[in-house]
């Protein structure tokens, strides 16, 4: 069994998997700093994945209702324009400095999703209705900013420790 200590990394309490021998040899037993960045990394790059699986349950969902089917051409053609905006709004925020924050970061991945890629469908002539706008605030924001909330405040409502 392996002892695994936990640190804090924005928002949330989270696991910090061992420091590998070659890595604690170069810095010295313990390193802080390297186990730091390492949950930061981690803390990126599990938020980059949520923000991209969210603009995608809400293409295919939008697909699958207007029965245009769920292949992975018509998925990527509808999602690029959203993942485009998302990506402009995390380099926005510097998001990767707080990725787990509901401002700016999830507010910036939220607007940027809608705002630009709104924008980037009227470019590519796919449209923009007033209703779809709408649609497209309401479940972004929701998702996007939903499972933030869900990170900050799921572990104090679980009986966690919340910072």
């Amino acid at each position: 069994m392996r002892a695994v200590r936990l640190h804090a990394v924005g928002d949330l309490r989270v696991a910090e998997e061992p420091v590998p021998e070659a890595a604690r040899e170069a810095c010295g037993n313990g390193c802080p700093a390297l186990a730091a960045t390492l949950g930061r990394v981690r803390s990126v790059r599990l938020a980059a994945a949520l923000d991209c699986c969210c603009v995608l349950a809400f293409v295919i969902i939008g697909r699958a209702s207007h029965a245009k089917g769920e292949t992975l051409p018509g998925i990527a053609s509808t999602a690029w324009p959203f993942l485009a905006g998302l990506a402009a709004g995390w380099l926005a925020a510097w998001a990767w400095r707080r990725p787990l924050g509901l401002v700016p970061s999830g507010v910036a991945a939220w607007l940027g999703a809608v705002g630009l890629g709104m924008a980037l469908r009227v470019v590519a002539g796919q449209g923009t209705a007033v209703a779809f706008i709408f649609v497209a605030l309401a479940f972004l924001g929701l998702f996007l900013l939903g499972w933030r909330l869900v990170a900050r405040w799921g572990p104090a409502a679980f009986g966690g420790v919340r910072r």
